[in-house]
């Protein structure tokens, strides 16, 4: 099902993800500039059909509730124009009538359990708010009720299913076409250089005064001799550095070019393996950084990514087939825009 997640989430609003949005949408707070007029708003209703399919109506409730996972799933948080709306609106109406095309399908074919697949995600959902009281909290921002929610969540289920039998399910990939996608495509599959390193950092701030920056830089320097004495470079990390990182002993993970502010990094890359450095400078204050590993730049194997290459091509064919099915489905139906 991975594979057609994003199809759906796209048609059919994902149902979680609206409740997710917190009611964070720029536009939904500035109703002089993007509400209709009070004298055209008396006249509309949220419960006007803005388009019908096979007898089944598409409100103008459903399409704002779209709109805001459009906006929210492009990050536009900023001020929405009229016409940027007007858009807005549109593609959210042309996606919920294809969402509806493949429920509508998708009512020809049996699920198991589908109440039980129903309360299950709904759980899972549920499960992703810190408590009832924020789970009830969004489901009045995304003006919905429990029973709008669990059927929407049920045509989530319906969709997907339909998909994944009726398109995804006959869809292969040769291994001709992922080797042909590598060899075209070497650029993706290149890494660059990458080291691990532990640090220690005598923090202090950058607008601190001469004297503080001097103290905090001979309490590096005397960390440094201990360290080149024969103490534990991870001991003395978690007993003296101001970086979080102190916990694990001031291993800072794996890090490639750009990373790191400039200092830190020059400094990093320029060391052997095991090896460690001079007290180095940053805005952070004093570091004493120690190489645990460094990676050459390498191009990853097929082997290593074919399977991933293989998803991102089946994803394709199953998007253009997902497409051309609803073309193909909407030729039979009967659907209706209404202006209003």
């Amino acid at each position: 099902m991975n594979i057609v997640k994003k199809l759906i989430s796209l048609s059919l609003l994902s149902t979680f993800a609206l409740l997710t949005l917190h009611g964070g949408i720029a536009f939904s707070e500035e109703k002089k500039e993007t509400q209709p007029k009070q004298e055209a708003a008396a006249k509309t209703s949220p419960s006007d059909p803005l388009a019908v399919v096979n007898g089944a109506a598409i409100t103008r409730a459903e399409v704002a509730r779209a709109v805001k996972v459009l906006l929210s799933q492009n990050r536009i948080t900023q001020q929405v124009t009229p016409d940027q709306m007007k858009q807005a609106e549109e593609a959210a109406l042309e996606q919920l009538i294809s969402a509806e095309i493949l429920y509508q399908a998708g009512l020809k074919l049996e699920i198991k359990d589908l109440d039980k697949q129903v309360e299950e995600k709904i759980t899972q959902g549920k499960a992703r708010f810190p408590s009832t009281e924020e789970y009830e909290k969004a489901l009045k921002t995304a003006d919905l009720t429990e029973k709008e929610l669990k059927e929407l969540t049920r045509k989530d289920i319906i969709v997907g299913n339909v998909v994944e039998k009726e398109i995804a399910a006959k869809i292969t990939v040769p291994d001709q076409d992922v080797k042909k996608f590598y060899d075209e495509n070497q650029d993706k599959f290149k890494k660059g250089e990458s080291v691990r390193a532990s640090h220690i950092l005598c923090g202090v701030d950058a607008n601190a005064s001469p004297e503080e920056k001097k103290k905090a830089k001979e309490k590096a320097e005397a960390l440094l001799k201990k360290i080149k004495a024969g103490e534990d470079f991870a001991k003395l990390a978690k007993e003296n550095s101001t970086c979080p990182s102190s916990a694990q002993g001031g291993d800072l993970g794996s890090f490639g070019k750009g990373q790191m502010v400039p200092p830190f990094e020059k400094a990093a890359f320029a060391l052997k393996q095991g090896e460690v450095s001079d007290v180095v400078e940053t805005q952070f204050g004093y570091h004493i950084i120690k190489l645990t590993e460094k990676k050459d730049a390498e191009t990853i194997k097929l082997d290593e990514t074919k399977d991933r290459i293989k998803d991102y091509l089946k994803n394709q064919k199953v998007q253009k087939a997902v497409a051309d099915y609803i073309t193909e489905l909407k030729g039979k139906m009967k659907v209706e825009m209404l202006n209003k």
